[in-house]
């Protein structure tokens, strides 16, 4: 059995797919799944293709582009499909019909690998000069992580009045990051603060120790201040 791909990014572009069709069919491809589609959305009649070809079956595209995003993404298509005893027929790589059952087309797949690696290393090479450029003229900061960013949202939800599990779902953050991000508060003079707030509200006489609730309401209100704080210093 002979499946065929074809695709073209916008459905204005009829003719193009048009073309591809008639190509395919007249190579000999018995089905043909074809949609229009920009490559890097999701190709849900690709995913058909690929699911519908069995051991000894072929694909078949007019161009590598048509099936793949890149040349990484192109030769691990080939390698699952290979692995499932399924070749794969490009009618024009350069000009060239490529059939990777055949050792032509198995050395062009090698040599498509070695360029892919070979790209990849010099984009890592350039990223790394460029990181070092600018860690050198004090520029490069680094990432925050996701979580660390949005502090000062879970200390106003936390100081509102949410639960911690309820301040991670609104952010869609865990719940041991906003545990993380109050114990740094906390850690970092938060703490002491709380200690006077709480020996402010009750004279510090053991008589009138407060209750847990009273500790959340304190700790809620130190953290509303911490938040107000570094709004005022950014």
């Amino acid at each position: 059995m002979i499946g065929g791909y074809a695709r073209t990014s916008t459905i204005d572009q009829k003719a193009g797919l048009d073309a591809q069709l008639r190509d395919l069919k007249a190579a000999g491809v018995e089905k043909v799944f074809s949609e229009q589609v920009s490559s890097t959305a999701q190709r849900a009649r690709l995913a058909a293709a690929l699911d519908f070809v069995r051991d000894g079956d072929v694909l078949m595209v007019t161009k590598p582009d048509r099936l793949a995003r890149s040349t990484r993404n192109l030769l691990d298509i080939v390698e699952a499909l290979e692995a499932r005893g399924v070749g794969l027929v490009i009618l024009s790589m350069g000009g060239q019909r490529i059939d990777t059952r055949s050792p032509t087309g198995k050395l062009m797949l090698t040599m498509l690998g070695a360029i892919a690696s070979f790209e990849r290393d010099m984009m890592l090479e350039r990223q790394r000069e460029g990181i070092a450029k600018a860690v050198a003229e004090g520029k490069y900061k680094g990432r925050a992580p996701t979580a660390r960013r949005q502090a000062d949202d879970v200390r106003r939800l936390i100081a509102e009045g949410a639960t911690r599990e309820a301040a991670a779902r609104q952010l869609g953050i865990s719940e041991a990051s906003v545990y993380r991000i109050l114990r740094a508060d906390i850690a970092g003079g938060g703490a002491r603060r709380i200690k006077v707030a709480i020996a402010s509200a009750h004279d510090g006489r053991r008589s009138h120790w407060p209750q847990r609730s009273d500790v959340r309401r304190l700790t809620r209100a130190v953290l509303a201040e911490i938040h107000h704080d570094n709004a005022a210093r950014a």
